[in-house]
């Protein structure tokens, strides 16, 4: 089973999922715990002709998909959340501080490996398809997404390497980068923002070993999907991710924000988890969202 997470974003508050696991698969220790190599250039993108843009050292054909304008073009490449002392730095190592320091491996080592480095140009299939978003749905729409074509886009959310990091082995990251959507500007949206996710997925060992009597419990069951979980998970595996989701969030906020902190949990929908909650905090007398997480599809899981 896998847990999900995601949040930040300047100006308007993004959604975070996190994953729990079916299988772990065995990482050394020095490549869990390393990141790619960030993109340092400020001038990542240039169009040698009307029918190709250059960006970050590849070349794409423009089709009737296209329409990434010179200005987004300008901002990618930027990697505001790999320069030291920038505020959305500032936010990354304290997220990375409190996991490093709160969730450990067996041999001491960060359960968590983070990854800031990924490039923001991924393709349709990572950023939708991966993810069960179905064909027709209203955040495919050109007018939500920047296209470099058909089948290549700048990604409109973090989720987009979720399908990759798991299926390279990892069972426990963290994943951070710029992300774009067509937004107008106004005070709370602008078309590039960042965003980190979390993603945890779980053995049944690893879920059940702190459960008195637990050995018997099972992470999987052929039922019926319901408000409250999958068709193929048992409701106590849903119910101890779900509290441990919670948990692991709550502190991380608390960490963030400081103590006394009022938070509230509302049920929502996400294309790729089920059950899928948004953390509300109370700000200065009003609700404001966090966040958003919820128990990965395990359909998803299993691709």
């Amino acid at each position: 089973m896998a847990m999900l997470w995601k949040f930040m974003r300047v100006a308007k508050y993004s959604k975070t999922a996190l994953s729990s696991k079916v299988k772990v698969r065995g990482i050394p220790t020095h490549s869990r715990h390393s990141s790619s190599k960030s993109v340092t250039s400020d001038f990542a993108a240039t169009s040698p002709c009307s029918n190709t843009v250059e960006l970050l050292g590849k070349s794409y054909p423009q089709d009737d998909y296209s329409n990434v304008t010179d200005k987004i073009l300008s901002k990618v490449g930027k990697n505001l959340h790999n320069r030291k002392h920038h505020p959305l730095w500032l936010i990354k190592e304290q997220v990375k501080e409190h996991f490093y320091k709160h969730y450990l491996g067996r041999r001491g080592t960060p359960l968590f490996s983070v990854y800031d480095g990924l490039s923001p140009v991924v393709t349709v299939q990572q950023n939708f398809d991966s993810l069960l978003i179905p064909q027709n749905h209203a955040s495919r729409r050109k007018e939500d997404n920047y296209y470099l074509n058909r089948d290549h886009m700048l990604r409109a959310h973090t989720s987009a390497h979720q399908w990759d990091l798991i299926h390279s082995g990892l069972d426990a990251f963290l994943a951070v980068g710029d992300v774009y959507r067509r937004d107008t500007i106004d005070n709370t949206h602008y078309p590039v923002f960042h965003q980190m996710e979390g993603v945890r997925l779980f053995s049944c060992h690893e879920l059940f070993s702190s459960i008195k009597d637990g050995e018997g419990l099972q992470l999987f069951e052929q039922g019926h999907r319901t408000a409250h979980k999958q068709e193929c998970h048992t409701m106590e595996a849903v119910r101890l991710v779900e509290f441990n989701l919670k948990q692991v969030l709550t502190k991380l906020m608390t960490h963030i924000f400081g103590d006394g902190l009022q938070v509230r949990w509302v049920d929502c929908y996400f294309p790729f988890t089920h059950p899928s909650f948004e953390m509300e905090i109370n700000f200065q007398g009003e609700w404001m969202e966090v966040l958003g997480c919820g128990v990965m599809e395990q359909q998803l899981v299993n691709s």
